[in-house]
């Protein structure tokens, strides 16, 4: 997966969480909310890798763009 493709399935798997958070509390479900909470900190996580993908993505391009121009 690229650096895009992680950030957006942690956005999706952040609010889907958030979502099942608050219908866990309106039925009042505590394993419902604490399984949204584990999918919310799943997005989290995602949105993270996502986040350092593309950072290292720019910095090898950086070195890359350098290495060309003293050729």
């Amino acid at each position: 997966m690229s650096g895009n493709t992680d950030k957006a399935a942690g956005i999706a798997n952040e609010a889907a969480g958030k979502v099942k958070q608050g219908v866990g509390k309106a039925v009042g479900s505590d394993k419902m909310q604490s399984e949204g909470a584990g999918q919310e900190a799943k997005g989290d996580a995602q949105k993270l890798k996502g986040d350092a993908k593309n950072a290292i993505k720019d910095g090898v391009n950086k070195v890359a763009d350098a290495a060309n121009k003293k050729l």
